[in-house]
């Protein structure tokens, strides 16, 4: 998992309120266990005129024009501006997945579903709550402005706009300390790697029969 302590990114607005998350990756999509390639599929059905398959070539498909992901003037988007209840519905972990396969980092709303929040802060993305007119004002000024740029201080906790307006954010320290070392649940484990040997090879010293290799019988 990438680290994430100070980011500075083009900004994508998504106004829509309660984008769940069969929007951001369709069921179809699901059959992969691999946690890679799902970028090319994020909002698949809003960003294709036609209905994708997996391993379909994206460059086969005909993008929808209007949406917002389309649009050169957003096109390398890193932070995604959203509305409230953002990643409602399944707890699908493959919507964070094609989140940050796009290539975006952090995600602003007035709110986010529980479940797919806490998957944000397992996959390396950072969701930020701010209130709601914040939000209102972030939307207005991504639309006046092309190329509308933020910076995310995970540090700090803010938010800083162009003109060096900061917007505070809260985060959990755990969650802060795990996205700012780059550390997911495979990773903290890891870090006990030493103990957990130790374990093993006292276990193995008291318990010796539990090194035995069975192997079937031939007839």
């Amino acid at each position: 998992m990438h680290k994430f302590n100070l980011h500075q990114g083009l900004v994508a607005p998504m106004d829509r309120e309660n984008v769940d998350t069969d929007a951001i990756i369709p069921k179809q999509f699901l059959k992969s266990i691999k946690k890679t390639g799902f970028g090319p599929n994020l909002f698949d059905e809003w960003r294709y005129t036609d209905k994708g398959e997996p391993g379909q070539d994206p460059s086969s498909r005909k993008p929808n024009p209007d949406f917002v992901l389309n649009q050169p003037r957003y096109s390398g988007a890193s932070i995604l501006l959203a509305r409230k209840n953002f990643g409602c519905g399944s707890s699908r972990e493959h919507a964070p997945w094609a989140l940050d396969q796009y290539g975006f980092r952090a995600i602003i709303a007035p709110s986010f579903a529980d479940i797919f929040f806490n998957n944000c802060f397992k996959n390396g993305l950072l969701p930020i709550v701010l209130p709601e007119p914040a939000v209102a004002k972030l939307f207005n000024e991504c639309l006046a402005f092309p190329g509308y740029q933020l910076t995310v201080d995970l540090e700090r906790q803010v938010v800083i706009q162009s003109q060096g307006e900061e917007l505070s954010f809260e985060v959990q320290a755990f969650r802060k300390y795990c996205l700012i070392n780059g550390l997911d649940d495979i990773g903290l484990t890891l870090k006990h790697a030493d103990k957990i040997r130790a374990f093993e090879a006292a276990r193995l010293t008291a318990k010796p029969w539990l090194a035995h290799t069975f192997t079937e019988s031939k007839p």
